[in-house]
């Protein structure tokens, strides 16, 4: 009986490791949104979830470790928020269309108040080398990546131009996404969000065919 029982102890115990390591990682984003990645220490995160200092290594690692962390828990929410369901609209256009749609709601509604680790964090570490430079380079160099698949497959579809940019459109799209970080973070404009769609339809029509 006590063998049958060791596996959902051990399945107990390491859920309970899991979720500890999330409020964790969850508590040290909401650090690095509030400020920055460099306020996130291993005492500050224990003193907002409870834990000793040696809990919060024990279970995250040094320093270093949790920041990382945070820059690929920040993605991992981003991807799930932005790209995962556009990948339910049909290649091309629509999927594009749905890509930036979500992205600028999320700022809206998100970034808006918690801050763009991808924004704030490349201006953060633009001129520091090192692994947390990197990681948020890769972070961001396969977002820009992906967005140049679909764009690049609105083209095949015949949805864009021929000669589309697609370099070009992506730099254009990231550019609505950060000025928008800017005008809902720091100028709190509660119609940022919509300016910014007015803006991509009407750059969109530039590039169909």
């Amino acid at each position: 009986m006590r063998a049958n029982l060791h596996p959902v102890i051990m399945d107990a115990k390491t859920q309970k490791a899991e979720l500890t390591r999330a409020a964790i990682v969850g508590a040290a984003l909401d650090l690095a949104a509030a400020d920055s990645l460099e306020a996130i220490t291993l005492q500050a995160v224990a003193d907002r979830i409870g834990l000793s200092k040696s809990g919060v290594f024990s279970r995250a690692g040094s320093r270093e470790a949790l920041q990382m962390a945070v820059i690929e828990e920040f993605g991992r929410r981003f991807i799930a928020d932005v790209f995962v369901p556009s990948m339910q609209q049909p290649k091309g256009l629509p999927r594009l269309n749905e890509i930036v749609r979500r992205w600028f709601i999320r700022v809206r509604d998100v970034e808006a108040t918690q801050g763009c680790l991808y924004t704030a964090g490349a201006f953060e570490l633009d001129d520091r080398e090192g692994p947390l430079r990197d990681l948020l380079h890769d972070e961001v160099t396969r977002w820009r990546a992906a967005l140049r698949r679909t764009v690049l497959q609105a083209v095949e579809a015949g949805h864009l131009k021929p000669d589309t940019d697609a370099e070009q459109l992506v730099a254009e799209i990231c550019g609505l996404a950060m000025a928008l970080v800017h005008d809902t973070r720091f100028l709190r404009d509660p119609r940022a969000a919509e300016r910014s769609q007015r803006t991509w339809d009407r750059l969109l029509k530039t590039y169909q065919s």
